[in-house]
């Protein structure tokens, strides 16, 4: 079986560029669930929301996250947000690699995304919607994490450092000047 490192918690949290740069290091491939539904669908998050509801968003992150973790490679994803929701694809996930959660207040998150452009759960008061999400997902991210990170006074490098020493994964490879893996 491939080695696969996932990345869950909320929109915000930071699972896009800490899992490029945990790739980057460990020389592995990067997979990101929200980048890989807009690529398969040709639309924007909000535009499937909008075209199509929340529910078949659901059943693409679903499906992507699924091919995802088919992969014969060795992965990191960035696991949308919400797919912790699906008791499917939380079973899914403890059985398919070492799971972090990248833990961050709401308030932290919701500086982060600001008026929430392009995030169409925020609504028009991202902070309080960041709290209900937070609120209804923190107990299905603790199911599912091997681990997990507070990220709100770290900065990305320090996160992926804390992301790279997590048991069962394999040590990071040589670092370069630049920081990368060569």
């Amino acid at each position: 079986m491939p080695d696969r490192l996932l990345l869950v918690g909320m929109m915000g949290v930071g699972k896009t560029t800490v899992g490029r740069r945990c790739a980057s290091r460990l020389g592995w491939r990067h997979l990101d669930s929200d980048a890989q539904v807009m690529a398969d669908t040709g639309q924007t998050v909000p535009e499937i929301f909008a075209q199509r509801g929340e529910t078949a968003f659901r059943a693409e992150e679903s499906r992507v996250l699924a091919e995802a973790l088919s992969s014969p490679d060795d992965v990191v994803v960035s696991v949308a947000g919400g797919a912790v929701l699906s008791a499917d694809n939380r079973s899914l996930l403890r059985r398919s690699g070492v799971v972090v959660w990248l833990r961050a207040d709401p308030a932290t998150l919701a500086r982060r995304v600001g008026k929430g452009e392009g995030r169409p759960l925020l609504d028009d008061d991202p902070a309080a919607a960041l709290v209900a999400l937070e609120e209804v997902r923190r107990p299905l991210y603790r199911e599912v994490a091997t681990a997990v990170i507070d990220v709100d006074v770290l900065t990305p490098d320090q996160v992926v450092e804390r992301v790279l020493a997590v048991p069962g994964l394999p040590g990071p490879g040589p670092v370069t000047a630049g920081g990368a893996a060569p």
